[in-house]
């Protein structure tokens, strides 16, 4: 039985749960060695014979080959973890979430300074976003019943 998960529905957000967790363990596996000097070295000399090293899908080889952590995220990876990659590419996690969100370094950092980004329209259905209107319930009385179904 599928467990009901009204958060699968915030536009451009993959939340990490238990079933990203068993999708990316071993990306996650493979970006924790990257704490050990001696795995980095094997990374940067031969990146694709490293990676062949792990029971990774060849499309998460393909997302870390292409340094695509929001590609990454999708296929199960956590953003702590794939830090670690970065870190061997001498990147800061600033530049890194960055490169994640289309902006520079500087603009992420501007953006960070004002508040981060706003939520608005980056809410799930029942939490009064307008996110995806076209499948919310029309009318007052509407509402009132998708607010207490959650």
């Amino acid at each position: 039985m599928a467990l009901k998960k009204p958060y699968l529905d915030i536009p451009g957000t993959t939340i990490f749960d238990a079933d990203q967790s068993r999708k990316g363990y071993w990306l996650n596996q493979f970006c924790m060695s990257l704490m050990k000097a001696e795995n980095r070295e094997r990374f940067k000399a031969n990146e694709r014979a490293y990676l062949d090293e792990w029971p990774m899908t060849e499309e998460q080889k393909q997302a870390v080959l292409a340094r695509d952590l929001n590609w990454c995220i999708r296929l199960g990876g956590n953003i702590y973890f794939l830090a670690k990659i970065g870190a061997t590419d001498g990147k800061s996690f600033q530049q890194m979430a960055g490169s994640m969100t289309g902006m520079t370094e500087q603009e992420y950092r501007d953006m960070m300074i004002r508040g981060g980004r706003s939520p608005d329209g980056n809410r799930y259905l029942g939490e009064d976003g307008d996110a995806q209107p076209h499948r919310q319930p029309q009318g007052s009385a509407g509402r009132a019943q998708q607010k207490g179904s959650l």
